[in-house]
């Protein structure tokens, strides 16, 4: 059993590293690169990693905002993930913040875009109650809530 259970853990770890490796940018496709400083010219610190079969890029833009984008092999963009401020956020996810998580404030926040659909993950933080992470769309519908 011990050996089963070591052989799984040896496998996950092994495809874990296939799925994210950090690959340098002269590794890119060129169109994927090109398309990546066309959408964000400012954009520094930047890392490439292939994960799966889509090109993974970290940077960062304005004042250390993070973002994280996936590119498929044709360079449309297939998810961006990005730090926002609280003034980003649609009034009908600040109103469902406001009715369900009262006395909560909001840390940590991303807006995660996938296609046509956004989705927001943010950390709620009070000195009263548990910390929370919380996912929304862009209504206020709360998709996800668990204890931090």
């Amino acid at each position: 059993m011990k050996k089963q259970l070591l052989g799984i853990g040896l496998f996950i770890g092994l495809l874990w590293n296939v799925q994210a490796q950090e690959i340098p940018q002269r590794e890119v496709p060129s169109v994927i690169v090109n398309q990546f400083h066309q959408q964000f010219s400012k954009a520094s610190d930047v890392e490439w990693e292939m994960d799966g079969k889509l090109y993974s890029v970290e940077f960062e833009t304005n004042w250390g905002l993070d973002h994280e984008v996936w590119y498929a092999a044709d360079a449309t963009m297939q998810r961006h993930k990005e730090d926002i401020d609280v003034t980003q956020l649609p009034k009908a996810v600040v109103s469902s913040i406001e009715e369900q998580f009262d006395g909560y404030t909001i840390d940590d926040l991303e807006r995660i875009t996938e296609g046509k659909e956004v989705v927001y993950k943010m950390e709620l933080k009070s000195t009263h109650h548990q910390d929370l992470k919380v996912v929304m769309n862009a209504t206020g519908k709360v998709l996800l809530k668990t204890i931090d």
